[in-house]
Protein backbone atom coordinates (compact mmCIF):
# COMPACT_ATOMS: atom_id res chain seq x y z
CA UNK A 1 0.00 0.00 0.00
CA UNK A 2 1.43 3.38 -1.02
CA UNK A 3 1.00 6.95 0.21
CA UNK A 4 -0.68 7.90 -3.07
CA UNK A 5 -3.26 5.08 -2.78
CA UNK A 6 -4.23 6.04 0.77
CA UNK A 7 -4.58 9.71 -0.16
CA UNK A 8 -6.64 8.89 -3.27
CA UNK A 9 -8.99 6.69 -1.26
CA UNK A 10 -9.33 9.43 1.35
CA UNK A 11 -10.12 12.03 -1.32
CA UNK A 12 -12.94 9.92 -2.81
CA UNK A 13 -14.47 9.23 0.61
CA UNK A 14 -14.19 12.88 1.64
CA UNK A 15 -15.79 14.26 -1.52
CA UNK A 16 -18.70 11.81 -1.36
CA UNK A 17 -19.36 12.64 2.30
CA UNK A 18 -19.03 16.37 1.64
CA UNK A 19 -21.55 16.37 -1.21
CA UNK A 20 -23.90 14.20 0.82
CA UNK A 21 -23.51 16.49 3.82
CA UNK A 22 -24.15 19.72 1.93
CA UNK A 23 -27.29 18.22 0.37
CA UNK A 24 -28.62 16.98 3.72
CA UNK A 25 -27.69 20.28 5.36
CA UNK A 26 -29.69 22.25 2.82
CA UNK A 27 -32.68 19.90 3.12
CA UNK A 28 -32.68 19.89 6.92
CA UNK A 29 -31.81 23.58 7.29
CA UNK A 30 -28.71 22.83 9.37
CA UNK A 31 -25.87 25.25 8.72
CA UNK A 32 -23.68 23.09 10.97
CA UNK A 33 -24.01 20.21 8.49
CA UNK A 34 -23.45 22.54 5.52
CA UNK A 35 -20.28 23.81 7.21
CA UNK A 36 -19.17 20.24 7.86
CA UNK A 37 -19.56 19.49 4.15
CA UNK A 38 -17.74 22.66 3.11
CA UNK A 39 -14.99 21.89 5.62
CA UNK A 40 -14.64 18.42 4.13
CA UNK A 41 -14.46 19.78 0.56
CA UNK A 42 -11.70 22.16 1.62
CA UNK A 43 -9.85 19.28 3.22
CA UNK A 44 -10.31 17.17 0.08
CA UNK A 45 -8.89 19.96 -2.09
CA UNK A 46 -5.83 20.19 0.15
CA UNK A 47 -5.46 16.40 0.08
CA UNK A 48 -5.36 16.59 -3.73
CA UNK A 49 -2.51 19.10 -3.42
CA UNK A 50 -0.80 16.79 -0.93
CA UNK A 51 -1.11 13.91 -3.40
CA UNK A 52 0.45 15.97 -6.20
CA UNK A 53 3.34 17.04 -3.96
CA UNK A 54 3.80 13.45 -2.80
CA UNK A 55 4.10 12.31 -6.41
CA UNK A 56 6.61 15.05 -7.21
CA UNK A 57 8.75 14.16 -4.19
CA UNK A 58 8.63 10.46 -5.05
CA UNK A 59 9.52 11.03 -8.72
CA UNK A 60 12.44 13.36 -7.91
CA UNK A 61 13.82 11.01 -5.26
CA UNK A 62 14.05 7.93 -7.49
CA UNK A 63 17.45 6.67 -8.59
CA UNK A 64 17.94 7.73 -11.30
CA UNK A 65 15.39 10.58 -11.00
CA UNK A 66 12.51 10.74 -13.45
CA UNK A 67 13.33 13.06 -16.33
CA UNK A 68 11.09 16.00 -17.11
CA UNK A 69 11.02 19.76 -17.54
CA UNK A 70 9.64 20.29 -14.03
CA UNK A 71 12.33 18.08 -12.49
CA UNK A 72 15.00 20.01 -14.38
CA UNK A 73 13.70 23.32 -13.01
CA UNK A 74 13.67 22.05 -9.40
CA UNK A 75 17.01 20.28 -9.15
CA UNK A 76 17.05 20.69 -5.34
CA UNK A 77 13.91 18.56 -5.04
CA UNK A 78 10.33 19.27 -4.02
CA UNK A 79 10.55 18.79 -0.24
CA UNK A 80 9.92 22.52 0.30
CA UNK A 81 6.41 22.16 -1.15
CA UNK A 82 5.30 19.79 1.62
CA UNK A 83 5.38 22.31 4.51
CA UNK A 84 3.77 24.90 2.23
CA UNK A 85 0.80 22.60 1.59
CA UNK A 86 0.53 21.62 5.26
CA UNK A 87 0.67 25.26 6.35
CA UNK A 88 -1.89 26.35 3.75
CA UNK A 89 -4.17 23.49 4.75
CA UNK A 90 -4.15 24.47 8.41
CA UNK A 91 -4.59 28.16 7.64
CA UNK A 92 -7.60 27.57 5.36
CA UNK A 93 -9.29 25.27 7.86
CA UNK A 94 -8.82 27.79 10.67
CA UNK A 95 -10.14 30.58 8.45
CA UNK A 96 -13.24 28.59 7.53
CA UNK A 97 -13.89 27.81 11.20
CA UNK A 98 -13.57 31.46 12.24
CA UNK A 99 -16.00 32.54 9.50
CA UNK A 100 -18.52 29.86 10.51
CA UNK A 101 -18.21 30.86 14.17
CA UNK A 102 -19.08 34.47 13.32
CA UNK A 103 -22.16 33.28 11.41
CA UNK A 104 -23.20 31.02 14.28
CA UNK A 105 -22.99 33.85 16.80
CA UNK A 106 -25.01 36.08 14.47
CA UNK A 107 -27.68 33.38 14.18
CA UNK A 108 -27.85 32.98 17.96
CA UNK A 109 -28.39 36.71 18.36
CA UNK A 110 -31.21 36.77 15.79
CA UNK A 111 -33.41 33.94 17.10
CA UNK A 112 -31.64 30.79 15.96
CA UNK A 113 -32.41 28.54 12.97
CA UNK A 114 -35.15 25.88 12.59
CA UNK A 115 -33.85 22.42 11.68
CA UNK A 116 -35.39 19.16 10.48
CA UNK A 117 -33.70 16.83 12.96
CA UNK A 118 -34.65 13.53 11.31
CA UNK A 119 -32.45 13.86 8.17
CA UNK A 120 -29.76 15.52 10.29
CA UNK A 121 -29.56 12.54 12.65
CA UNK A 122 -29.37 10.09 9.73
CA UNK A 123 -26.50 12.08 8.21
CA UNK A 124 -24.49 12.20 11.42
CA UNK A 125 -24.82 8.44 11.95
CA UNK A 126 -23.51 7.69 8.44
CA UNK A 127 -20.72 10.27 8.63
CA UNK A 128 -19.53 9.16 12.07
CA UNK A 129 -19.27 5.54 10.92
CA UNK A 130 -17.33 6.42 7.77
CA UNK A 131 -15.02 8.86 9.58
CA UNK A 132 -14.12 6.33 12.27
CA UNK A 133 -13.44 3.68 9.65
CA UNK A 134 -11.23 6.00 7.58
CA UNK A 135 -9.28 7.16 10.65
CA UNK A 136 -8.45 3.56 11.59
CA UNK A 137 -7.58 2.72 7.98
CA UNK A 138 -5.20 5.71 7.63
CA UNK A 139 -3.50 5.09 10.98
CA UNK A 140 -2.85 1.43 10.21
CA UNK A 141 -1.53 2.24 6.73
CA UNK A 142 0.79 4.89 8.13
CA UNK A 143 2.48 2.45 10.50
CA UNK A 144 4.62 1.36 7.56
CA UNK A 145 4.36 4.36 5.21
CA UNK A 146 5.20 7.01 7.87
CA UNK A 147 3.91 9.98 5.89
CA UNK A 148 3.18 13.44 7.35
CA UNK A 149 0.36 13.83 4.83
CA UNK A 150 -1.32 10.59 5.89
CA UNK A 151 -0.80 11.42 9.57
CA UNK A 152 -2.53 14.76 9.01
CA UNK A 153 -5.29 13.03 7.04
CA UNK A 154 -5.85 10.53 9.87
CA UNK A 155 -6.11 13.41 12.35
CA UNK A 156 -8.64 15.10 10.08
CA UNK A 157 -10.81 11.95 10.01
CA UNK A 158 -10.61 11.60 13.79
CA UNK A 159 -11.58 15.24 14.16
CA UNK A 160 -14.47 14.70 11.76
CA UNK A 161 -15.68 11.71 13.80
CA UNK A 162 -15.49 13.71 17.04
CA UNK A 163 -17.32 16.68 15.57
CA UNK A 164 -20.00 14.48 14.03
CA UNK A 165 -20.51 12.81 17.41
CA UNK A 166 -21.13 16.23 18.93
CA UNK A 167 -23.60 17.02 16.15
CA UNK A 168 -25.40 13.73 16.71
CA UNK A 169 -25.82 14.40 20.44
CA UNK A 170 -27.08 17.93 19.75
CA UNK A 171 -29.57 16.78 17.11
CA UNK A 172 -30.87 14.01 19.37
CA UNK A 173 -31.45 16.60 22.08
CA UNK A 174 -33.20 18.85 19.57
CA UNK A 175 -35.37 15.98 18.39
CA UNK A 176 -36.22 15.13 21.99
CA UNK A 177 -37.36 18.64 22.98
CA UNK A 178 -39.74 19.01 20.03
CA UNK A 179 -43.35 19.14 21.22
CA UNK A 180 -42.32 19.81 24.82
CA UNK A 181 -42.18 22.99 26.87
CA UNK A 182 -38.52 23.27 25.88
CA UNK A 183 -39.34 23.41 22.16
CA UNK A 184 -38.31 27.09 22.08
CA UNK A 185 -34.67 25.97 22.48
CA UNK A 186 -34.69 23.86 19.28
CA UNK A 187 -33.83 26.72 16.85
CA UNK A 188 -30.77 27.58 18.94
CA UNK A 189 -29.30 24.08 18.95
CA UNK A 190 -27.82 24.16 15.43
CA UNK A 191 -26.00 27.53 15.71
CA UNK A 192 -24.95 26.76 19.30
CA UNK A 193 -23.33 23.45 18.37
CA UNK A 194 -21.76 25.04 15.30
CA UNK A 195 -20.17 27.75 17.46
CA UNK A 196 -18.86 25.12 19.87
CA UNK A 197 -17.43 23.03 17.03
CA UNK A 198 -15.68 26.06 15.54
CA UNK A 199 -14.09 26.92 18.89
CA UNK A 200 -12.77 23.36 18.97
CA UNK A 201 -11.54 23.38 15.36
CA UNK A 202 -9.72 26.73 15.30
CA UNK A 203 -6.76 25.77 17.54
CA UNK A 204 -6.50 22.18 16.23
CA UNK A 205 -4.31 22.90 13.13
CA UNK A 206 -2.03 25.33 15.02
CA UNK A 207 0.64 22.69 15.70
CA UNK A 208 0.79 21.73 12.01
CA UNK A 209 0.93 25.38 10.94
CA UNK A 210 3.71 26.05 13.46
CA UNK A 211 5.76 23.07 12.24
CA UNK A 212 5.17 24.01 8.59
CA UNK A 213 6.31 27.56 9.26
CA UNK A 214 9.45 26.26 11.01
CA UNK A 215 10.24 24.08 7.98
CA UNK A 216 9.61 26.93 5.52
CA UNK A 217 11.90 29.23 7.52
CA UNK A 218 14.53 26.44 7.75
CA UNK A 219 14.56 26.49 11.55
CA UNK A 220 17.19 24.01 12.68
CA UNK A 221 15.69 21.04 14.61
CA UNK A 222 17.57 20.87 17.93
CA UNK A 223 17.53 17.06 18.15
CA UNK A 224 18.83 16.56 14.61
CA UNK A 225 21.50 19.25 15.07
CA UNK A 226 22.67 17.63 18.31
CA UNK A 227 22.99 14.24 16.60
CA UNK A 228 24.92 15.68 13.63
CA UNK A 229 27.27 17.60 15.96
CA UNK A 230 27.94 14.46 18.00
CA UNK A 231 28.90 12.48 14.89
CA UNK A 232 31.04 15.34 13.50
CA UNK A 233 32.84 15.87 16.82
CA UNK A 234 33.70 12.17 16.98
CA UNK A 235 35.07 12.28 13.41
CA UNK A 236 37.23 15.33 14.24
CA UNK A 237 38.65 13.62 17.32
CA UNK A 238 39.36 10.28 15.60
CA UNK A 239 40.96 11.60 12.40
CA UNK A 240 42.76 14.66 13.75
CA UNK A 241 40.84 17.33 11.86
CA UNK A 242 41.06 20.89 13.16
CA UNK A 243 37.33 21.56 13.42
CA UNK A 244 34.03 21.29 11.56
CA UNK A 245 30.97 23.31 10.56
CA UNK A 246 27.49 21.80 10.40
CA UNK A 247 24.38 23.18 8.73
CA UNK A 248 21.12 21.33 9.33
CA UNK A 249 17.50 21.88 8.30
CA UNK A 250 14.33 19.85 7.98
CA UNK A 251 11.99 20.64 5.10
CA UNK A 252 8.89 18.49 5.24
CA UNK A 253 10.01 14.88 5.11
CA UNK A 254 13.44 15.89 3.81
CA UNK A 255 16.53 16.30 5.99
CA UNK A 256 19.25 18.58 4.65
CA UNK A 257 22.69 18.18 6.20
CA UNK A 258 25.91 19.91 5.16
CA UNK A 259 29.17 19.07 6.95
CA UNK A 260 32.48 20.85 6.39
CA UNK A 261 35.63 19.40 7.98
CA UNK A 262 38.71 21.62 8.32
CA UNK A 263 41.77 19.50 7.46
CA UNK A 264 45.36 20.48 8.51
CA UNK A 265 47.33 21.98 5.64
CA UNK A 266 50.35 19.69 6.18
CA UNK A 267 48.35 16.49 5.92
CA UNK A 268 49.69 13.85 3.54
CA UNK A 269 47.81 13.48 0.28
CA UNK A 270 44.99 10.92 0.12
CA UNK A 271 43.41 9.24 -2.85
CA UNK A 272 39.83 10.28 -3.71
CA UNK A 273 38.69 6.75 -2.94
CA UNK A 274 39.90 7.21 0.65
CA UNK A 275 37.95 10.46 1.07
CA UNK A 276 34.87 8.77 -0.40
CA UNK A 277 35.25 5.86 2.05
CA UNK A 278 35.37 8.37 4.91
CA UNK A 279 32.22 10.07 3.58
CA UNK A 280 30.47 6.69 3.52
CA UNK A 281 31.52 6.07 7.13
CA UNK A 282 30.20 9.47 8.24
CA UNK A 283 26.95 8.92 6.32
CA UNK A 284 26.39 5.56 8.04
CA UNK A 285 27.03 7.16 11.44
CA UNK A 286 24.46 9.87 10.70
CA UNK A 287 21.86 7.26 9.73
CA UNK A 288 18.49 7.72 7.98
CA UNK A 289 20.04 7.09 4.57
CA UNK A 290 17.41 7.23 1.86
CA UNK A 291 15.80 9.39 -0.82
CA UNK A 292 14.69 11.99 1.74
CA UNK A 293 18.18 12.73 3.10
CA UNK A 294 20.24 15.42 1.35
CA UNK A 295 23.80 15.01 2.63
CA UNK A 296 26.85 17.02 1.61
CA UNK A 297 30.28 16.33 3.17
CA UNK A 298 33.22 18.56 2.30
CA UNK A 299 36.88 18.38 3.33
CA UNK A 300 38.90 21.58 3.01
CA UNK A 301 41.99 23.29 4.46
CA UNK A 302 40.44 26.74 4.05
CA UNK A 303 37.88 27.67 6.79
CA UNK A 304 36.39 30.31 4.46
CA UNK A 305 34.87 27.52 2.37
CA UNK A 306 33.03 26.31 5.47
CA UNK A 307 31.76 29.65 6.83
Amino acid sequence: MTEQFVLKFSIVATVLLAVFGIAIGLVSGSFAIVFDGFYSLTDAFMTVLALLVSRLIASSATVPPVKGRLIERFTMGFWHLEPMVLGLNGTLLMGAAIYAFINAVDSLLTGGRPVEFGPAIAFTLVTMSVACGMAVFAQRANRTIRSNFIALDAKAWMMSAALTSALLIAFLIGYGVEGTRFAWTAPYIDPAVLAAICLFIVPAPLANVKQALADILLVTPAELKSHVDAVASDVVARFGFLSYRSYVARVGRGKQIELFFIVPRDWPAKRLEEWDALRDEIGEALGDEGPDRWLTIVFTTDPEWAD
